[in-house]
């Protein structure tokens, strides 16, 4: 794109996890042009930054997907719109003006667009740290925040810290891998799906991962780059040493909406305020979706981003076009543009 151009468009969709990406398929099938920015390098957001290879089992039509494939399956589905992309870079601006609103990014790049979907998950995102001396110089070598690749922890000796799904989800996973897992919380009961800790507490009976709970992690052992010990304490004060060398912390994220807070639009607690039947926020043509829209009785799955993404791109069709009667189609009536 030549230096100072701007690019129109009628919908400019900020965040290209799973709910921006089917908000694609969503606009495209009603005619409505899309231009996607994502502050990370590529597209799925955490499904990808954070768990690709992790399976997900609430995907309407698929009894198990990694999140990765997922990812890929929703590509390939918009791939017919030709979504132009903006990879590696942050909405720092956004304003109005003659009925459109103007974005620029972080690296320069700016749009005009008749709409808004902010599909921004819970916002930029990192790890929350435990308070261990000399955490940072492991990170990245023998302590991780995330899996990529299982295939990596093949016969490690892993501790996983946590009490979330994340971390029981993690340890179901690795256990078939590992040479030896830990899963370490400070409680004697887990925050995860029930039938997921169940199957979790029967591994522990068969011998395959050992639960250390209640236990809390004092001090990591090692020699600054490749973990050898991990030290816990329970409440009583009574002491262990883990022999390791990987550490999994599954702490959860912290988050940042960053911009997005100057924007004007209604915030509670992170997240944006929408109606539950348009996704609008409280700015007219500026519409929410996904991790980061609120309202009363949301749930965070990924199923309920998709329903978001077309009630967006419905009301979004509604807006600009207020006069023209709508004849709605099926998409096996209508087809997808491109298909055979």
């Amino acid at each position: 794109m030549p230096m100072g151009e701007i690019i129109e468009k009628d919908v400019v969709i900020i965040g290209a996890g799973p709910s921006g990406l089917f908000a694609v398929f969503e606009c495209g099938m009603l005619s409505l042009s899309c231009v996607v920015f994502d502050a990370l390098p590529c597209v799925g957001g955490q499904c990808t930054a954070l768990y690709p290879e992790k399976p997900i089992y609430d995907i309407p039509g698929c009894p198990e997907i990694l999140a990765g494939d997922l990812i890929v399956n929703l590509e390939r589905q918009i791939a017919p719109f030709k979504p132009e992309y903006h990879l590696g870079q942050q909405i720092v601006s956004l304003s109005k003006k003659d009925c459109f609103w103007h974005i620029s990014s972080s690296t320069g790049t700016e749009v005009k667009a008749k709409a808004v979907i902010i599909a921004a998950g819970a916002g930029a995102f990192g790890p929350n740290r435990p308070p261990l001396e000399g955490l940072e110089s492991y990170e990245g070598k023998s302590v991780h925040y995330m899996v990529q690749r299982k295939e990596d922890f093949r016969d490690k000796v892993i501790a996983i810290a946590g009490g979330g799904d994340s971390a029981v989800d993690w340890a179901l996973s690795l256990a078939p891998l590992a040479k030896k897992l830990y899963v370490i919380h400070r409680r004697d009961k887990f925050r995860a799906a029930p039938e997921s800790v169940r199957q979790m507490e029967e591994l522990a009976k068969a011998g395959k991962l050992e639960l250390v709970v209640p236990y809390q992690m004092d001090a990591l052992g090692g020699d600054g780059e490749q973990l050898s010990a991990l030290y816990v304490s329970s409440l009583e004060g009574l002491q262990k040493t883990l022999p390791i060398d990987t550490l999994l912390l599954f702490y959860g994220l912290s988050m940042s909406l960053g911009p997005i807070t100057e924007w004007g639009l209604g915030i509670d607690n992170h997240h944006i305020l929408t109606d539950p039947v348009t996704a609008q926020t409280s700015e007219t043509g500026i519409y929410a979706i996904g991790d980061i829209a609120s309202y009363k009785n949301k749930q965070k799955l990924i199923l309920t981003g998709f329903h978001e993404a077309a009630m967006a791109a419905h009301a979004i069709r509604a807006q600009l076009n207020p006069d023209k009667e709508f004849h709605f189609e099926y998409s096996t009536t209508k087809g997808v543009p491109g298909a055979s």
